[in-house]
């Protein structure tokens, strides 16, 4: 089977429409005009300094340290951040916005202090990664999109982004360009409807919101059960 390809697509949709009582359509088929629309209502006269206020805002009710810098002084924040969380051993993604950002120098650094260790995900040893993740002290990647209504970070895997970066380190730092913020999950769907209609969905979408944590006993909510137990988002003022 070839990756992204649909089998037995019109047997399925010819057996749902027969479990509906009628026959398939397949012309004529037009999308409903709904006369209310309320996911487009949330947000959607803020600007992009409002929604970062709301994202901050929203941080602090999922247990995730928010921090706002400059590009200028990011490097500065991120090695601060570093220490808060204990440093040691960091994995990262291969994304070439750490460069364009100014980081690879601190990164750089950490890693040639003593005992420190820092891996860059690295496609050609495959599963090797996700050893070194699970290894780790600090998980570090861009945020994609940023949703401000909840709080949350979504990431698109790939080749050099792998899942594990963000799941299996005991903390996590998500650096969140401002421009990546849009009001809530609506705008993130539509976003990724259209790279869906261009042909470039990711592998993998990733919607997180701060540390781990479950209320699933007695409702009572226990902060890092299954992923991080720490989360910093580091929102850079790039527009």
């Amino acid at each position: 089977m070839t990756i992204g390809t649909a089998y037995n697509k019109d047997t399925f949709l010819d057996n749902i429409a027969k479990s509906l009582g009628r026959e398939r359509k397949t012309i004529g088929v037009e999308r409903p005009k709904w006369k209310h629309r309320p996911q487009y209502e949330v947000f959607k006269d803020l600007g992009q300094d409002e929604l970062l206020d709301e994202l901050e805002d929203q941080c602090g009710r999922i247990h995730t340290v928010c921090k706002r810098t400059q590009l200028t002084n990011l490097p500065h924040i991120v090695k601060e951040v570093i220490e808060e969380l204990g440093g040691k051993s960091i994995v990262s993604w291969k994304d070439p916005r750490f460069e364009e950002y100014q980081l690879v120098e601190v990164f750089n650094e950490f890693a040639n202090m003593d005992d420190n260790k820092f891996h860059v995900w690295d496609p050609e040893i495959g599963e090797e990664n996700i050893k070194i993740a699970e290894r780790a002290n600090i998980g570090i990647t861009f945020s994609d999109i940023t949703l401000a209504e909840s709080g949350t970070v979504v990431l698109f895997s790939e080749k050099g982004k792998g899942r594990s970066v963000s799941l299996l380190p005991a903390t996590y730092i998500a650096i969140i360009p401002k421009s990546t913020i849009v009001p809530r999950m609506t705008q993130a769907a539509t976003k990724i409807h259209q790279m869906s209609q261009a042909g470039r969905i990711p592998s993998c979408i990733n919607f997180i919101s701060g540390p781990s944590n479950s209320a699933d006993i007695e409702l009572n909510l226990v902060v890092g059960v299954h992923g991080p137990i720490k989360a910093t988002y580091i929102i850079v003022e790039d527009i």
